[in-house]
């Protein structure tokens, strides 16, 4: 009995000593679990990869942006050209043709003929000295521009050529108008009168 006794009290102390250990403990020392952590580690190893692909396709982006930016600045070049050449071929048609029909009329005198003449020849030279400042822009890499700042002055050549045009035009057509007024009153002053 007295056995009996002592392992009893044996026993409820050593329960006691087990239910006061882990009730400061909770559950016992915590387990990691090593599977979570390796996943973990794949999916920024992962996320790392995605942020290089990413990175890469940006550059390589912006490199295509760049690339489309020099085409659309060389086909604006292309169509400032064509448009200057079509102005160009324009006024020279008009001082050709108009030119000579003025310049041979009856109505114009003498000493209008000169000051017709060089008004033309300055447009036309102003035109031509445009004409060979454009090759040098277009053909010389030297001259330190951008294809932007190429562009812009091919615009402004353009502008500058169809004003020219219709500089011509105009001058034509006043000429063209003093030659029609002049053959009227020619006519008038040398119709019969029936008093």
């Amino acid at each position: 009995m007295k056995n009996t006794i002592k392992k009893l009290i044996l026993s409820s102390v050593f329960i006691l000593l087990l239910s006061t250990h882990t009730v400061g403990y909770g559950q016992g020392m915590p387990v990691y679990d090593n599977t979570n952590f390796i996943s973990l580690a794949k999916s920024l190893i992962e996320s790392a990869k995605q942020t290089s692909q990413l990175l890469k396709t940006v550059q390589f982006l912006k490199t295509q942006k760049e690339n489309i930016e020099k085409v659309n600045n060389v086909v604006k070049q292309l169509k400032a050209v064509r448009e200057l050449t079509r102005n160009n071929q324009r006024l020279f048609d008009i001082v050709r043709n108009d030119l000579r029909t003025i310049l041979n009329s009856p109505y114009i005198k003498p000493e209008e003929i000169t000051r017709i003449s060089n008004s033309f020849n300055a447009i036309v030279e102003s035109s031509l000295e445009d004409l060979d400042y454009i090759s040098q822009i277009l053909s010389s890499y030297s001259l330190k521009m951008t294809d932007a700042e190429r562009a812009e002055i091919l615009k402004e050549k353009e502008l500058n050529s169809k004003e020219m045009v219709a500089e011509i035009e105009q001058k034509t057509k006043r000429y063209r108008d003093i030659i029609s007024f002049r053959e009227m009153q020619s006519k008038i002053n040398q119709r019969e009168t029936n008093y």
